[in-house]
């Protein structure tokens, strides 16, 4: 005698070549799994320290320090008018935060492999943990700017508040969308791990984090490329009043940084079927 036998529904999930509102939807019904990478990311980084979570404040001060004595000091660098560690402190806080994040989420499939070869989710949460994790660094590291406002007597206006939130939103897109294209490429050509920490070390130097803007003269044009560029010397304007806001570069680094992430989730998701294969 037969037994009658239920067939369970098979849901058979197939990765979008297309970023969609779907994948918003997605990410929002993931949002648990967001908040544990990133607390999870947050613990293995601090894990067996003596200093804990000071380390994320350590590393942007010692590096103004350095930069102070050789640049400030020695080297006679300018600095708008403002006393050049605070100077070059605003830089490094912003261009730390988009440079730690584009190199972890180069590497954060890689770091995850096992749990993507085995686990279906959103594969975007990684990178997006990724970037949240140097923003709470950023937090971290912003005491000390707020000590060194304190301690040079700079008082950031109304402006300066607002206008910080949309720096960070385009460092966000810089980092997210420049980060999704080389976790893309990492996962098959591992050459990304190699090649990204000299870039952004010649990256820095094209950056003006420990010299100002209008040191290029007629070749500020070539910085202006740099989407980066807007959102240091925006900062620099709202914070410390070096130089009057210049809206169309900030806008300017809004639209490059908006293509850039477009870029990166439309490629992100182009080759996204083949990382479990791959890895």
């Amino acid at each position: 005698m037969e037994k009658n036998q239920t067939q369970l529904p098979i849901t058979i999930i197939r990765p979008k070549k297309t970023f969609s509102l779907n994948d918003f939807r997605e990410i929002w019904n993931y949002r648990e799994l967001l908040y544990f990478f990133t607390w999870r990311d947050l613990k293995v980084r601090y894990k067996q320290t003596f200093i804990g979570a000071a380390w994320a404040i350590l590393q942007p001060f010692i590096t103004m320090v350095v930069f102070t004595v050789f640049f400030g000091k020695l080297a006679q660098m300018p600095s708008d008018g403002v006393p050049y560690p605070i100077f070059v402190y605003v830089g490094l806080l912003f261009w730390q935060f988009f440079s730690s994040a584009l190199s972890e989420t180069s590497n954060t499939l890689i770091a995850n492999q096992s749990i993507i070869t085995k686990v279906y989710f959103p594969r975007l949460i990684l990178p997006l943990s990724a970037v949240l994790t140097k923003f709470v660094d950023f937090l971290i590291a912003s005491f000390i700017l707020i000590g060194l406002m304190f301690y040079y007597g700079y008082t950031p206006h109304l402006l300066g508040f607002l206008l910080i939130p949309i720096l960070l939103i385009i460092t966000f897109m810089a980092s997210v969308g420049s980060g999704l294209c080389l976790a893309s490429i990492n996962v098959k050509y591992r050459d990304v791990r190699y090649a990204l920490p000299f870039f952004i070390q010649i990256l820095l130097f094209i950056t003006p984090v420990i010299y100002p803007a209008s040191i290029a003269g007629k070749y500020s044009w070539v910085l202006a490329l740099n989407p980066m560029t807007g959102v240091i010397q925006s900062a620099r304007a709202t914070l410390l009043g070096t130089t009057p806001i210049n809206c169309l570069l900030l806008f300017i680094s809004f639209l490059v940084c908006l293509d850039i992430l477009s870029i990166g989730i439309f490629y992100f998701k182009k080759v996204e079927r083949y990382f479990a294969d791959i890895l």
